[in-house]
């Protein structure tokens, strides 16, 4: 099975929209929904304290970076949230213990784990590789002139301009 089989094809090339609209939206989002599920089945064997530490952004001084489409899944029909004044991530709940966007967490909220992380002896580094990989592909298909992934509170202080702006 091919990991990048969406728009390959010539046919569909030359009927597809233009990079960045909807339809290229949609099946960008459509790609993550299916990269963050093999991300959790990479990780099913593993677990964690789930203390929300490694969501404390300003305190561990580490945030996820994300691909386009991931922060458009992230943002997708969700008010944005103000940013919290402790540092933490502003998708935290309001104790500052539970991600309220669980299900549409970024690739790196799935995988970043402190040196709590109990499971196998290793890590599975070549999956999360290969997802990179087809995050990265998905985010080129989507938008082609973004180069990389941005950290998520860039993101958030943008969108949070972005929207006063439109005030």
């Amino acid at each position: 099975m091919r990991t990048h089989d969406w728009g390959d094809d010539e046919e569909e090339q030359e009927d597809s929209p233009a990079p960045g609209g909807t339809h290229v939206r949609e099946r960008a989002l459509k790609e993550v929904r299916a990269i963050y599920r093999q991300a959790d089945a990479a990780y099913a064997p593993f677990s964690c304290p789930a203390s929300g530490e490694c969501c404390q952004l300003s305190r561990t001084g580490r945030q996820p970076w994300l691909w386009l489409p991931e922060w458009e899944l992230l943002t997708k029909g969700r008010p944005l949230p103000p940013p919290r004044e402790d540092g933490g991530c502003p998708y935290l709940d309001t104790a500052g213990l539970r991600c309220t966007v669980y299900a549409d967490r970024p690739f790196g909220c799935r995988t970043f784990f402190c040196e709590r992380i109990r499971g196998p002896a290793r890590q599975p580094a070549e999956t999360v590789g290969t997802l990179l990989e087809r995050l990265e592909w998905a985010s080129q298909r989507r938008e082609p002139s973004l180069r990389g992934p941005r950290p998520l509170l860039e993101w958030h202080a943008e969108a949070l301009a972005s929207a006063r702006k439109t005030r």
